[in-house]
């Protein structure tokens, strides 16, 4: 159906990553394993958690909630992925691509706020450790999460309306693996200064504010350890922060660069692996780098499996 030369859009090709035919299979078995990976390594951190009451503390309270996080994450986008890989019909309805926007978008914002929140509770044990039960109690622990929760919808439906009132025009192809905001305000035929304005803005603050309060955090919780020992501060510093940064630095570099800072001559195929790097890398290196090199999360382990084996 055409209207003043604009066509409604009824669905999306999306036309996935740039991969050779001949390498469709080695590339769908990788993300299958990685996806795989992803589920797997999250859902024991959860369970763990739940069965050990060793780990009912508030760092671990929100590792639960980030490894929740990234199984959602990755599954907005990852079996979609695999079905196209496999299949000939790449096509997505237009209320389907919304949603899946949406979710990812609220998401990847919980997994923002989360980050922001943790290295918050690694400050106040380092910085503050007298103080930390009173300062972390459940109720702010509770509470921290569902603002984030309620923030993160809010702002996901408030880009989902924006990019609804927009027309389209016959050009339904999507260079991407999934229905990304940026790659779809290119096919727009309506004005989208108003898109591109609450990207920028709400983004900025979104992104850039809760990235700054982590890199605060971890030079507070540095200059607190080397003020009391040097050798000992030092391994301490690099067990603290030696993990927690590099996948920090991956999460919130892609995506700054992607929709906060995009370069004029970024290629689709450059596009395109930075958002695997977040959609994909790192819900699968959370569990590592945040729970499974963790003494604590490794004691858990044993005493579940020897629990099981007693009442077997």
């Amino acid at each position: 159906m055409i209207m003043n030369n604009q066509t409604i859009i009824s669905q999306f090709l999306l036309l996935g990553l740039p991969i050779p035919q001949e390498h469709q299979h080695l590339f769908y078995a990788l993300f299958l394993a990685m996806y795989s990976t992803t589920v797997l390594g999250n859902l024991i951190i959860i369970i763990l958690i739940i069965l050990d009451s060793h780990l009912h503390t508030p760092m671990y309270f929100f590792l639960s909630n980030l490894s929740f996080t990234d199984i959602c994450f990755s599954s907005v986008t990852m079996p979609n992925l695999l079905q196209n890989m496999q299949s000939q019909d790449t096509s997505i309805s237009y209320m389907g691509c919304l949603t899946q926007m949406y979710f990812l978008m609220a998401f990847a914002n919980m997994e923002n706020f989360l980050l922001v929140v943790m290295a918050y509770d690694r400050y106040v044990a380092i910085c503050s450790s007298l103080h930390y039960m009173s300062m972390m109690s459940p109720k702010l622990c509770v509470c921290l999460v569902v603002i984030s929760w309620i923030f993160t919808m809010l702002y996901s439906m408030l880009h989902t309306l924006l990019l609804a009132r927009l027309s389209f025009c016959e050009d339904n192809m999507i260079p991407h693996f999934f229905c990304d905001i940026s790659a779809l305000l290119k096919l727009a035929c309506s004005d989208i200064y108003i898109n591109e304005l609450m990207i920028f803005i709400l983004g900025g603050l979104d992104i850039i504010i809760p990235f700054l309060l982590i890199v605060v955090s971890y030079v507070q919780i540095v200059s607190s350890i080397l003020k009391v020992s040097s050798t000992q501060g030092i391994h301490k510093v690099i067990s603290t922060c030696g993990s927690h940064l590099p996948v920090v630095s991956l999460f919130y570099g892609t995506i700054i660069g992607i929709y906060i800072c995009p370069s004029a001559n970024n290629s689709t195929v450059r596009e395109t692996v930075m958002a695997l790097m977040y959609t994909v890398v790192t819900p699968m290196l959370n569990p590592f780098i945040y729970s499974l090199r963790n003494r604590d999360m490794k004691d858990a382990l044993i005493r579940v499996f020897c629990k099981k084996k007693i009442s077997l």
